[in-house]
This record gives C-alpha cells, sequence and structure tokens, in this order.
C-alpha cells in the first residue's frame, strides 16, 4: 500500500497529489479510484496513462516525521525540488482532519510536574472512559480515522508515533512495576499502556465522532489520557490499581486504588 503523503511529478517539479477534495470523493465513492494514495490513480487523474505514467516519478511523505522517500525515478531527478514542496505544503487542504504536532515521549520529552488534584481527576476520568470502551479501544480509533482520512493516513500517523514511542514506554513501565504486581496481573498493566499508546495516537486527528463510544460531538472522548500523556504522565492498571509513572524511568509517583476493583 502507498504511504501517506503519496505524489508524482514530471521530472521538471511539478507536482501532482490528491487534495482534501478529490481525497473525499474517493471516500465517498463518486470518484473512480480505491485509494487516496496510489500513485497510479494520481497519474490516471492528471491524464497519465500506460507508457505517459511510466515517465512520471513516484514519491512519498510523511508530515509528521519530514521524513522523504523517492519510490521510483523514471525520468530527470527533480526529487529535491519536490521534497521542498513537500516540507512547504499546508496539510489542512490535503487532510484537514489531521494534526500536525510533534510527537511526544511523555517519559523522555517533558518534565512531569506534580501530581496535583486536576492530574488525580484526569486519571479518574481515564479510568471511566477506559472502563466504558474497553476492549474496544483500539476498535474505535482504528475505524473511526480509517473510515474518515482512509488507511493510508491512518496507517502512515499510527507507524511513526508507534515506532517513536511504543518500545521506549512499554519497556520502560514494565520494568518499573515488574516487582510491584504479581505476574498474573502484569499483562493487565501491558494493556492498559498500550491502550495508552493508542488513544495518543487520535490526538493527531480531529474528528466530529468517534466509533463505539457515547461522547459530545466534536470531542476527542479519550482526551483525560491524551492531557496525561503531554504533561508527562503514563497511565497503567493492573486490574486494582491505577499508576502514574513519569520521567525516564517510569517511576510511579501516584497510586490509586480503584473503587469496586
Amino acid at each position: 500500500m502507498c504511504q501517506f503523503f503519496s505524489c508524482v511529478s514530471d521530472g521538471y517539479g511539478y507536482v501532482m497529489y490528491f487534495d482534501a477534495e478529490m481525497r473525499k470523493k474517493i471516500i465517498n465513492k463518486p470518484a473512480n479510484y480505491q485509494e487516496t494514495d496510489s500513485h497510479t490513480s494520481i497519474a490516471h487523474h492528471y491524464g497519465f496513462r500506460g507508457r505517459a505514467e511510466d515517465k512520471l516519478n513516484k514519491y512519498e511523505y510523511n508530515p509528521l516525521t519530514g521524513k522523504f522517500a523517492v519510490d521510483q525515478l523514471n525520468t530527470t531527478d527533480d526529487s529535491k525540488q519536490v521534497r521542498r514542496f513537500c516540507n512547504s505544503l499546508d496539510f489542512s487542504t490535503v487532510v484537514p482532519e489531521l494534526v500536525i504536532k510533534d510527537i511526544i515521549n511523555p517519559l523522555t520529552n517533558v518534565v512531569a510536574s506534580e501530581v496535583t488534584e486536576q492530574v488525580k481527576e484526569l486519571l479518574k476520568q481515564w479510568a471511566s472512559v477506559r472502563d466504558s470502551a474497553w476492549p474496544s479501544v483500539w476498535d474505535s480509533v482504528r475505524d473511526s480515522v480509517g473510515a474518515s482520512v482512509r488507511d493510508s493516513v491512518w496507517a502512515s500517523v499510527r507507524w511513526a508515533v508507534w515506532d517513536s514511542v511504543w518500545a521506549s514506554v512499554r519497556d520502560s513501565v514494565w520494568a518499573s512495576v515488574w516487582d510491584s504486581v504479581g505476574a498474573s496481573v502484569r499483562w493487565a498493566v501491558w494493556n492498559s499502556v498500550w491502550d495508552s499508546v493508542r488513544v495518543y495516537i487520535s490526538s493527531f486527528f480531529n474528528l466530529p465522532n468517534w466509533k463505539y463510544i457515547e461522547h459530545k460531538e466534536g470531542e476527542n472522548p479519550f482526551q483525560p489520557c491524551i492531557d496525561l500523556w503531554e504533561r508527562g504522565f503514563v497511565p497503567s492498571f493492573d486490574g486494582k490499581i491505577w499508576r502514574l509513572h513519569a520521567g525516564p524511568k517510569a517511576e510511579i509517583i501516584y497510586e490509586w486504588r480503584k473503587e469496586n476493583a
């Protein structure tokens, strides 16, 4: 599958791609194309078919990471011009739902403040939301984003965030709680941290509605966890106790025993 953002060029710096209007047509089916980031579909849309398409250069660019990739060079190398074009493109004209921002690792990129009453309330709110959505947190994020912007955008953002934070956060929290919880609940902790990463991915999209969970239109129902994450806290849950982790070693700085757990 082609990645977001895909484009083609004529070898002289003229860049062709699907903008937001065309993407919505594809998503809503009036257009004759299946994918919003298919190099072939883009070429056909601009009138390049058969041998003509084979003379176009094909590129991919991730606006979150700034990673630029040459997929195929079929004519004069204009990759420098195309890279400059991608770097300066206003992506709100391509995917208005996409939020372009830095990817934060809460354990290394943010110095967590003290655990205030507001922070404790955010944790309680996240616990409540997770109760109502679990085990469909991942389904909600994945299906909501995929339906709105298609799989190429979803996959590119997901892997950009996942590759940046998952291994580091997972391993740090795992090491932190290893001696604090029993073996029988370590996987519960793992899954709760996994959900934290999942909902952080959702913060890169501004959607009016999220599937499988009740919420006010225009609000992200997972915002309490996102707020904790961006303040430098990673929440974990072992089935009875919620914990907040902070710092490079994911030290446990707060514990809250959930009622009726």
